[in-house]
């Protein structure tokens, strides 16, 4: 499996994953890294088959369009996004491409949409968790509870050794682990619903 975490552009971090065997690739949260991004996929001669969103906020989105028109991929996010897609996902769904399988989780909390990505032993987690740190739940569609559940309920119980890999480069470093974060990261401290929904409130 090709996998590259690329950062051109800012602080979001984009993508590409791909089957070297087929040429079949996905990028995810293209932003505002098209220009690198374009590079490689044409450098390595990919197919580009999906654009997954992690969220429809507009520095995750932008650059849909770009791939889309060159490479003819469908856009891919939540049922609830408010982004042109051309494949709706919900928890639970496997996409492939070649022959990896993307599990999709969902994890509302920053905003209803929010989902992560199940790769080969690597999560890609948008804006839900950071390198320590979680994402914001006091914008339009945020929920602290949502968040609480999406973090400890589902990101949580993943094993220890997968791979977390952030949509910004917020961190001490680019990636991580669920076990390191477990035991570096301040947001995920043990609490309660309510201990946690007032320290997302502070």
């Amino acid at each position: 499996m090709f996998f590259k975490q690329i950062k051109y552009n800012g602080d979001n971090f984009s993508y590409v994953i791909a089957d070297e065997a087929s040429k079949e690739a996905v990028v995810v949260d293209p932003s505002y890294n098209v220009e690198a991004i374009i590079k490689l996929l044409k450098d390595h001669d990919f197919n580009v088959k999906y654009v997954i969103d992690t969220h429809s906020h507009g520095d995750h989105t932008a650059g849909n369009q770009d791939i889309t028109s060159v490479f003819g991929a469908k856009v891919v996010a939540h049922k609830l996004a408010r982004v042109n897609k051309g494949v709706s996902v919900e928890d639970g769904d496997v996409l492939t491409v070649g022959k990896i399988t993307i599990k999709v989780i969902h994890t509302p909390g920053h905003t209803p949409d929010s989902i992560c990505l199940l790769i080969d032993g690597k999560i890609l987690t948008g804006d839900t968790l950071f390198i320590g740190e979680c994402g914001r739940t006091d914008m339009p569609g945020g929920s602290p509870e949502e968040m609480y559940h999406s973090l400890f309920d589902k990101l949580m119980k993943l094993d220890d050794r997968v791979e977390v890999y952030p949509g910004h480069d917020y961190g001490s470093q680019p990636h991580s682990t669920i076990g390191e974060q477990k035991r570096t990261n301040y947001t995920l401290v043990k609490r309660t619903l309510e201990e946690f929904i007032a320290f997302m409130e502070t």
